[in-house]
């Protein structure tokens, strides 16, 4: 049995997909229950790591856990995280991080990651991290101007980042579950090449056969828009990443080949596959 906790997201519901079709008996753990029908050998619980104690009952038999964490961490307790899951004697535990846990030290924006990676590493349970960079599905934001004016906004519209597909990281954490050699490892997860906002826009331009315009935001725009939906530390270590980016956030990692034995989709592959959201 394989528990995915965050199983209604980008990454959750790939991953519960690909294990269920791999005969794995899942146990989807969400806030909410699913929009739409789960696949057979899957079942929905409705849980929040916030009170991670009503998690324990489905957490005795794993032989995995997938955990992702929302949002900035508010309410969650690594070290009563930890507790649980050895209490359950769980072997395997795959973590989603983020490669700002490694990139930004002490940015308030991922520091609940940093902590629960703290915690887990000297703990019983075998864990790999999986550290991605930006998400493709971040572009989803432009979905409903695409779809009304025909525009994309975005801030730092010519600074590239090798964003990552959710279902690669997905499939890394199928992997990384079912497979064994992957125990104390961090795995960098991004896209094959870097790419920028305008980049990305004229890729769902050419998908939809229609020209986009495009409208640079200032960060002070951006910021403002962004805290409508996120706190304001993520806010702001997201806008640090997009605006000034590391070398090591700019850089390719090979770790999705070495764990898939394939390359990582290129952004075009996610837009071809999400291109009904644009229309």
């Amino acid at each position: 049995m394989m528990v995915v906790m965050g199983a209604t997201g980008n990454v959750g519901r790939e991953l519960v997909r690909l294990l269920a079709e791999a005969g794995e008996e899942v146990v989807a753990v969400a806030r909410k229950a699913p929009a739409e029908p789960l696949p057979r050998r899957v079942r929905h619980v409705q849980g929040d790591l916030s009170t991670p104690a009503s998690l324990a009952p489905h957490l005795r038999g794993a032989a995995g856990v997938f955990l992702l964490v929302p949002g900035g961490g508010e309410g969650v307790d690594p070290q009563a995280l930890r507790t649980h899951l050895e209490a359950a004697r769980v072997p395997r535990l795959v973590l989603l991080s983020s490669l700002a846990a490694a990139t930004r030290p002490s940015a308030p924006s991922h520091a609940h990651l940093r902590a629960i990676e703290g915690v887990f590493r000297d703990s019983a349970v075998r864990w790999t991290f999986l550290r991605p960079g930006g998400f493709a599905s971040n572009a989803l934001a432009w979905a409903a101007s695409v779809r009304a004016e025909r525009s994309v906004a975005a801030p730092f519209a010519d600074v590239a980042l090798p964003v990552v597909d959710p279902a690669d990281i997905a499939a890394v954490a199928d992997r990384v579950l079912r497979e064994d050699g992957h125990a104390g490892k961090v795995y960098a997860l991004t896209g094959p090449t870097a790419i920028s906002p305008r980049q990305q826009a004229a890729a769902v331009a050419e998908a939809l056969g229609t020209p986009l315009r495009f409208v640079e935001w200032s960060r002070d725009e951006a910021r403002a828009m962004m805290l409508r939906f996120m706190p304001e530390p993520v806010a702001e270590g997201t806008l640090d990443i997009l605006g000034t980016p590391t070398e090591e956030e700019q850089r390719i990692s090979p770790d999705v080949a070495r764990v898939l034995g394939r390359p990582a989709s290129p952004f075009s592959a996610w837009v071809e596959r999400n291109v009904a959201a644009f229309r």
